[in-house]
């Protein structure tokens, strides 16, 4: 049993609780949702469970918090380590060890276990979570993915009864995502372990849970209760519940099998015919680029154009080359083999910094590159280091953070610290824009300004290619879909033609009704419902030297 009563919790040099007055029981065995917009204490909530709130980060604590009868605030992390396994939205920030297999052991081994149980317990989660091939490789070598895929077998391995995960699925494929939700299923199914997840991807995690926390902006608890009458409340729900909520669908469907069986009476959509318009001019060109790391080619003769005025969704598996493509782009990588063109000029004699004035990069992990001590000290860095005047505003309102300008980016969740990255890398205007993963830890609200503002940039001739495993961004928002496969190009068009009927990249919609429908506004009734959202259309795009 968890019982949390009246949890209340603030961190240190903030003046507002993070969490307000949490009453909320979960049984043992239960399978529990945590959701609500960015900082609305969801990853607070979670490390209150295995005692980082308060131990670690300090802070005002108020309330109890109890798991299995243990009082959190009277036993180390170190010790509920054995009862409640975490695992953070940041895996970047969790590995101790420089090899696979030995981090999945580190925890066992911390534990005194003896050496054939601790060897029982690493070829388990290895296998649970389709990781053995990677059991010796360097943890630095790893994908964003494969390292959070790492991070679960470890606490996985530690076999604890309850199971706190924060976002588990950011950075995973599709099919990734699938498997490991899969074993949580069954952990939850056969073993009983108590699972409890904070997550903004709904669509994932609403068949398989049992009960919705949710969360709002002040902390405090705006609903609780089965996911059908939660998911009915929720601002931005996922396409699928919008879908059933515009049509009065009953019972709102959860899943694309229910889904499709409600659909069955319904006339076919009637889907475009004509695809995104190819762009302007060619701005960067890849031409035969191939690239290894040690003894691992993860670029294969890779070619493709990138043109004005439009936004590109590199996709593929984790490890499938996306992010090396990506640091291809602005220079961080050079080729083994092939060139890079920047409007028509090899950038292969350009400095790094240099082509950062025209290239602009957000990397998976925005907190790296966050370290001044507020928002607004941030954007205005990124300005003085190009050698650039201007005013920080725009940027900042053009990422929706301009509300936090004055607020230190280490307190923000990771939501907000990624606005604040991309408010950085918006302030010089560039001509080109690389984007890894942008939607990790972002709510429903700041994912449709994200897509508006992308757009918008596109609307003025700004170059977008942006990494992604979120296939419904790139179905209503990308107008080309550049699919990697082991560093290979293996398919290149408009996402009608690449996503729908995929096994692995359809969207909802194009499950459920096939064809070349693939968003809700291709479904005959759907009327998108507005939300009270500010528009970033109605803010001008930042020009450097303004």
């Amino acid at each position: 049993m968890i019982h949390l009563d009246r949890l209340t919790y603030r961190y240190p040099r903030r003046s507002t609780p993070a969490l307000s007055a949490i009453t909320e029981e979960m049984a043992p065995g239960s399978y529990t949702v945590v959701a609500g917009p960015s900082g609305a204490g969801k990853s607070t909530l979670l490390r209150a469970l295995n005692g980082l709130v308060p131990h670690f980060y300090g802070g005002v604590f108020g309330g109890r918090v109890l798991v299995q009868g243990i009082d959190t605030r009277r036993v180390q992390p170190a010790d509920l380590g054995r009862i409640v396994g975490f695992v953070g939205q940041d895996p970047e920030r969790q590995t101790v060890m420089d090899r696979v297999e030995d981090e999945i052991a580190f925890g066992p081994e911390n534990y005194g276990l003896p050496r054939h149980e601790i060897r029982l317990r690493v070829e388990e989660a290895l296998d649970l979570l389709g990781i053995a091939p990677l059991r010796d490789r360097e943890i630095a070598s790893l994908s964003g993915g494969e390292r959070q895929r790492v991070v679960i077998a470890a606490a996985m391995a530690m076999r604890p009864p309850v199971l706190a995960l924060d976002e588990p699925t950011s950075q995973l494929d599709p099919w990734s995502a699938e498997a490991v939700l899969s074993v949580l299923d069954r952990l939850h199914a056969d073993l009983g372990t108590t699972v409890v997840i904070a997550e903004h991807r709904l669509d994932r995690v609403l068949p398989s849970a049992e009960r919705v926390l949710l969360l709002g902006s002040d902390g405090s608890i705006v609903a609780s209760g089965p996911p059908r009458s939660v998911a009915a409340a929720l601002q931005y729900p996922p396409p699928l519940v919008r879908l059933g909520l515009a049509l009065g669908w009953d019972p709102l469907p959860l899943t694309v099998r229910e889904g499709r069986r409600l659909a069955q009476s319904m006339p076919p959509p009637v889907t475009p015919l004509n695809d995104p318009s190819a762009g302007g001019d060619v701005v960067l060109e890849v031409q035969g680029v191939t690239f290894r790391y040690g003894e691992r080619t993860t670029l294969r003769d890779v070619s493709a154009v990138f043109r004005e005025g439009t936004v590109t969704a590199l996709m593929g598996r984790n490890g499938a080359g996306k992010t090396t493509l990506l640091k291809h782009l602005n220079g961080l990588l050079r080729p083994a083999a092939g060139r890079i063109l920047l409007r028509g000029q090899d950038i292969a004699g350009t400095a790094t910094p240099d082509l950062a004035r025209t290239v602009a990069y957000l990397p998976q992990n925005p907190s790296a590159m966050l370290f001044n001590e507020t928002v607004a000290a941030e954007v205005r860095f990124t300005l003085r280091a190009l050698g650039l005047p201007g005013d920080v505003g725009p940027a900042l309102e053009m990422a929706g953070v301009a509300h936090l300008a004055a607020r230190n980016p280490r307190d923000l969740s990771t939501g907000e610290r990624q606005r604040v990255a991309l408010a950085a890398v918006l302030a010089s205007a560039p001509a080109v824009l690389l984007l890894d993963e942008p939607t990790r830890g972002l709510d429903g609200e700041a994912r449709e300004r994200l897509i508006a503002l992308l757009r918008r940039l596109a609307g003025i001739g700004t170059c977008v290619v942006m990494a992604t495993h979120d296939v419904e961004l790139a179905a209503v928002c990308a107008d080309r879909v550049l699919l990697l496969g082991d560093g290979e190009v293996v398919a290149d068009g408009p996402p009608r033609q690449v996503l729908t009927g995929s096994l692995t990249y359809a969207t909802q919609i194009n499950r459920i009704f096939g064809g070349r429908a693939l968003v809700l506004e291709d479904i005959p009734g759907f009327e998108a419902h507005q939300h009270a959202v500010s528009d970033p259309e109605r803010v001008a795009p930042p020009v450097a030297g303004s």
